[in-house]
C-alpha cells in the first residue's frame, strides 16, 4: 500500500519519528549524501533541495569509490564533492576520514543514497537520529541485498521501498516512510526494480524533509491506496455494504 498525503512539493511520506527538533523558519538543514555508484537517489535529493522552500540543502556528496558516476553528476550541478576510498584501508581509518569530510562540510544530517558500506556502531551512534537510508523493499521484509529477486521468488503481491533511520542493525532502524508498487504477472527483476526506484526518488526527499522539519506524524487527512481492484472483482452492492 502507498500512503497518499495531500499534494506537496516533496512527494509522499509517512514520518514517524523526528531525529531532531529544528526551530521554525530557520535556514535549511545541511545534508551530506553518501553514494557508491550512479547516485540517482542523491540526484533526487538535489532536485528537491533546488525547489523553493525545501528545508534542506545538499552540503556534500561523498563517495567511497573514486569511479562512482554520481560524483561527476554532482559536480556538474555545482555541489561540493569528496571521495574517501574504502578499498585497502581499515574501517576505523575509513570512517575517521569520512567524519572529517562531513565536519569540513558542516553536515548536520547524513543521507545514505546508495552507499554500499556497512557502518560501524560507533559511527552510527555519532549520527544517531540524523542519518537515514533508502532501502528497496518494504521493511521489515527483505532486508539486505537482492531484494527484487527475493520478492519475486517469494510471490508477494506488493513490493516497494522504505526510508528509515540508520541504527547499528542492518536495515533495522525506525521507519520514516514507505511506498509500494504492485508485483505484476510475469514481472522481471529489472522491471520491478525500475518501478520501485521511481518511488524511491519520491519517498527519500519527502522523508528527509519531514525528518529535518521535525514532523512526527502523518496528516490525518492522508489515505491508503491498495492496488487490488476490489470494485472490479466484487459486485458494487457487496463492496458498498462491506464498507
Amino acid at each position: 500500500m502507498t500512503r497518499v498525503p495531500p499534494a506537496g512539493r516533496f512527494g509522499p511520506a509517512r514520518a514517524t519519528r523526528p531525529a531532531a527538533t529544528r526551530p521554525a523558519a530557520t535556514r535549511p538543514a545541511r545534508v551530506a549524501a553518501l553514494i557508491s555508484g550512479r547516485g540517482s537517489n542523491m540526484l533526487a535529493l538535489a532536485d528537491a533541495a533546488a525547489r523553493p522552500g525545501c528545508p534542506f540543502t545538499i552540503a556534500l556528496v561523498l563517495s567511497n569509490r573514486a569511479e562512482a558516476a554520481g560524483l561527476a553528476l554532482a559536480a556538474a550541478r555545482g555541489l561540493r564533492t569528496a571521495c574517501v576510498e574504502s578499498r585497502g584501508r581499515d574501517r576505523e581509518g575509513f570512517e575517521a576520514a569520512v567524519q572529517a569530510e562531513l565536519e569540513r562540510a558542516g553536515a548536520e544530517y547524513v543521507a545514505l543514497a546508495g552507499f554500499l558500506r556497512v557502518l560501524t556502531p560507533g559511527f552510527v551512534a555519532r549520527w544517531e537520529g540524523r542519518m537515514l537510508n533508502i532501502h528497496p523493499s518494504l521493511l521489515p521484509s527483505f532486508p539486505g541485498l537482492n531484494t527484487h529477486a527475493r520478492a519475486l521468488a517469494a510471490g508477494v503481491k506488493l513490493h516497494g521501498c522504505t526510508a528509515h533511520l540508520v541504527t547499528a542493525g542492518v536495515d533495522e532502524g525506525p521507519i520514516l516512510a514507505q511506498a509500494a508498487v504492485p508485483v505484476l504477472p510475469g514481472d522481471s527483476e529489472a522491471g520491478l526494480a525500475g518501478r520501485v526506484l521511481a518511488q524511491e526518488h519520491a519517498v527519500f526527499p519527502a522523508a528527509l524533509a519531514a525528518l529535518v522539519s521535525g514532523i512526527a506524524l502523518p496528516p490525518a487527512e492522508g489515505a491508503l491506496a491498495n492496488p487490488l481492484p476490489v470494485a472490479a472483482a466484487l459486485p458494487m452492492d457487496r463492496v458498498t455494504r462491506s464498507g
